[in-house]
This record gives structure tokens, sequence and C-alpha cells, in this order.
């Protein structure tokens, strides 16, 4: 198995504080590795490492099967990002953007700027300059700097920040598209979960600068279980009700309102009937599978983690 990047217990410490504790990630060639954690949990500073813009304090970083070190511009060719908020010359054009960088990397190859453009959907700009974009087309322009000179790993910290939801599936679909066709490999991060369940082959979950877990996500989806869910107006009546009169325990409390129930061995109308029997009201009931979220959320605060 070909690894494009690993990290060996790498760690990062400003200030005396540790924000980054002797993470391990494996991504391996072609897959898209989704990365998960609540902010401030270390994602970026991560990305900062591998990409060298940031110095770790502890541990390596290997990319393409070589250690990266201060000296290693010539791997740092083969990759392209977007690391937060991306920045452009905003009085030029999205395509004199993309040729100036073409230019700084070394990237001749005519038709590639007119191809990566046109693969984030950003048509019809020539006599537009970056400073009148919307924040969505700067998002897509950043996309098209990060793939223009046809890297071979994408970095990509929350890079669907600022499109619609056409934007974000035609983005998804290009993530898609460049893994499974042209075997590029890519680590990005997204506060959106549902994206990352559509597209992840493996996700890392980091919190509080620990890497907490690193998993296929064919392997979570195996383990989704089916529940229902309620919206009731008593949640402290409903949790009574389900332990002492039902004699259910496999449930979990989302909220004030919100519980699901895990139990397959009580029918859903069984419950509803001796709710309402208890005077408890009903706002809706949905049967459901668990997701991502699901499971990060488990991670975080049932597995005695933080958030």
């Amino acid at each position: 198995m070909t690894y494009i990047v690993r990290t060996t217990q790498l760690t990062k410490t400003y200030m005396g504080k540790e924000v980054v504790s002797n993470v391990n990630m494996n991504i391996k060639k072609g897959e898209i590795y989704g990365f998960l954690g609540p902010n401030g949990a270390g994602k970026t500073t991560i990305m900062r490492m591998i990409t060298n813009l940031v110095k770790p304090t502890g541990g390596e970083i290997d990319l393409f099967g070589e250690k990266l070190t201060n000296h290693s511009y010539h791997l740092l060719g083969r990759m392209g990002t977007i690391i937060e908020y991306p920045i452009f010359y905003e009085k030029l054009t999205a395509k004199k953007n993309l040729e100036l960088h073409c230019e700084y990397m070394g990237f001749h190859e005519s038709k590639a700027i007119d191809e990566a453009l046109d693969l984030v959907h950003l048509k019809n700009v020539d006599d537009k300059l970056v400073k009148d974009f919307s924040l969505g087309m700067k998002q897509r322009l950043g996309i098209a700097r990060a793939i223009v000179t046809k890297p071979e790993l994408l970095i990509l910290d929350e890079p669907i920040n600022g499109l619609d939801p056409v934007g974000i599936k035609e983005i998804r679909d290009l993530f898609k598209l460049l893994s499974a066709e042209y075997g590029v490999t890519i680590l990005v991060s997204s506060h959106i979960l549902g994206e990352i369940e559509q597209i992840a082959d493996t996700i890392g979950v980091i919190n509080q600068g620990k890497l907490i877990e690193e998993v296929a996500m064919e392997q979570i989806r195996e383990k989704n279980t089916e529940f229902i869910e309620f919206v009731t107006n008593d949640c402290r009546k409903s949790v009574f009700v389900l332990e002492h009169i039902l004699k259910i325990t496999n449930f979990r409390v989302i909220d004030n309102r919100l519980i699901r129930v895990y139990d397959s061995s009580v029918p859903q109308s069984e419950i509803t009937k001796t709710f309402v029997l208890n005077d408890i009201i009903i706002e809706s009931i949905h049967k459901k599978n668990s997701s991502l979220e699901d499971h990060f959320l488990t991670l975080l605060n049932g597995g005695g983690i933080s958030a």
C-alpha cells in the first residue's frame, strides 16, 4: 500500500501550549481523506505543517515517501492547497491570477488554466476583476488555483465555504472525479459533515490537538444502525416512560426535546401509544439511520472527550 502523507508523533507547541500532540496520520494514494474536528482542534495547524508553512516542534512528516525538510521544494511542487481563506491579486482577472500562479510554480501548459476554470464552473469572467467576485466565486477560484498545476496531492481547508448548494454539489463531484479518474489524493477539512460523508474514503477525527480516530468510511457505514427519533414536549417525562414503563435502556437524549430510541424490540406503535397514554405530546416521529455526524458527536462526547 502506497501512502502519500504520513505523520509520526507530529507535535506543535505555541507559547508553551501544545496545540498538536503526537499525531500519526496515514493518507493513502488516490483516496479522499476527510479531516474532522471542532474549531481550534488543530486541523489547520496540521495542514500548515504538511505544507511547510509552519515548522513542527516535534515528530516527522513524510510526503510521497520522502521526509519533509526545510529544503523539500520539489515535494511542495507536487501539491495544490487552500489553507484558510484564499488570497488573490484583487485588481486582476481570474485568468491572470492563475497565469501568475503557474509562472511562479514553473508550470507551463497553455490549456491548463481554461481547463481548471471550466472544472470549477467559473465561466464568463474573462474581463471581471477578482475584487468584484462573490465569496463563492473566490472560493471556486481558490480551488481552480489549487488544481491548475495538476498536483498529485490536494490539501483543502474548508474549500466549500461560501458556496451555494448547487456549487457544493459541483465541487463534491469534482473531488470524486479527481480522485477516481486522475488518482489525485485529497486531504479535505469541512464543518459540513454530510458532505464529508458523501465523498471521503477515510476520516480522521481530531480534538484538542489529538487524533482520536482514523477509520475507513466503509467501517462507519457498516456500523450504521436504525433508530426512531421522537420530538416531544416533555423530555424528562419521556425518559421516565422509556425506562420505567417500556423498560427501554438503549436510547439517547439529544436535547430537551429530541430523543433517539435504538431498541428495535419494542415497536414504534407501542412507544407512541405509551407516550400518548402518559400525556406526552409527540410533535414528530422519524425512522432514521445513524450518520457520520452521529459517529463524530459520539466520539467527541460519548467517548469521554469534551468538545
